[in-house]
């Protein structure tokens, strides 16, 4: 399939609120601006996520205005006894209030309350990240304190629309790759990121939805020499794959980054193996999301094994707001053909892949 990149700045949206291009880029040229949206503010949806990781932690953060709900969420995985503990706050309506930033080059995303603090300083080309959650894990606190920095040419960046609505659209940037250094305490816990062997990414999302939607997402970064081996200094590898809603006629958000460099890929299938019945609507009852994952693409460019490892369950139902979040960290083997044909080999990459159904 023939994809549209999009290579030239202008605004995301038309005057009558329709995207202008639908397509992706390697950077985020189309300005999105949260008044030209002509959707009703209880229907926009904005969220900047990170993830900070090495071979043995990770740390997720997620400061997401939903419109309906406030979503703050922290999460800490340890991928080596297979353990993690999320905690979420959940706050009524905000409707724009965080004023999340409405570019990923520059600004602040914070939320703070009496009981958690989450701040997101961008400048400079740095990422500084903060956060302070009180009863985390019972009566156990969690700090984390990171920079992040090094920020690869090319990022995976699209704008997806939906055909039965014209006012419905996702404006999504991923950043892979980055480099992070700092540390979090978690009780007796202690771990620290070490700029050699750590890696932060962002996920950065602003769109207005249909009611129910599903879709699947892996991500993945680290040293990769691309012979199958884990070597640090080699090659800087990030991956992202992703599809389930949307109109994505005009293009996939399917990439593979070597050393900040982006490779595009096709449409992608993350073999997820299915139970019997595969209608079925609660993901955990249709999926078997710890069996291996057969990742294919449809160009014969993908061919990839997730090994699942750990399942990071939330599971919310507020009536009006349904999210069932199923984010599975494990590691990746396979082998994927870059744009040059060339292929690159990838073995035991940390990485995560999810199915996350939200009804809001």
């Amino acid at each position: 399939m023939q994809e549209h990149r999009i290579v030239s700045e202008g605004p995301l949206h038309n005057a009558d609120g329709t995207l202008a291009e639908p397509g992706y880029a390697t950077s985020l040229l189309l300005k999105y601006n949260r008044f030209r949206i002509k959707a009703p503010k209880h229907r926009i949806k904005e969220w900047d996520y990170y993830l900070v990781n090495d071979d043995e932690y990770a740390v997720a953060l997620t400061v997401g205005d939903l419109g309906y709900m406030g979503l703050i969420s922290a999460s800490v995985i340890d991928l080596v006894e297979d353990w993690y503990k999320t905690t979420s706050v959940i706050t009524p309506v905000p409707m724009g209030r965080f004023k999340l930033p409405e570019q990923t080059d520059a600004g602040v995303t914070e939320f703070k309350n009496n009981r958690v603090h989450l701040r997101f300083e961008v400048a400079d080309g740095t990422r500084t990240l903060r956060a302070r959650f009180d009863k985390f894990d019972g009566e156990e606190p969690l700090s984390f304190d990171a920079v992040l920095d090094e920020e690869p040419r090319d990022s995976m960046v699209i704008a997806t629309p939906w055909a039965e609505d014209s006012k419905a659209f996702y404006y999504n940037q991923k950043i892979v790759g980055m480099r992070a250094q700092g540390s979090f305490k978690k009780g007796l816990t202690v771990h620290g990121f070490r700029p050699e062997d750590s890696f932060g990414l962002l996920d950065w999302g602003r769109g207005v939805w249909t009611r129910d939607n599903t879709w699947f997402w892996a991500v993945a970064q680290g040293w990769q020499d691309g012979h199958g081996n884990r070597t640090p200094g080699s090659h800087r590898f990030g991956l992202n794959l992703g599809y389930g809603f949307g109109d994505t006629s005009a293009a996939s958000e399917n990439m593979v980054f070597i050393d900040g460099t982006a490779h595009k890929l096709g449409r992608v299938d993350f073999g997820v193996p299915e139970r019997a019945d595969a209608s079925e609507k609660n993901v955990e009852k249709r999926f078997d999301l710890m069996a291996p994952w057969h990742m294919t693409d449809d160009e014969g460019r993908l061919d990839l094994v997730f090994t699942p490892a750990l399942d990071r369950k939330d599971y919310i139902n507020l009536a009006l707001v349904i999210t069932d979040q199923h984010q599975v960290f494990g590691t990746l083997s396979g082998t994927v053909v870059l744009d040059d044909g060339s292929t690159f080999e990838v073995e035991g990459l940390h990485g995560s892949a999810e199915v996350v159904r939200n009804k809001y």
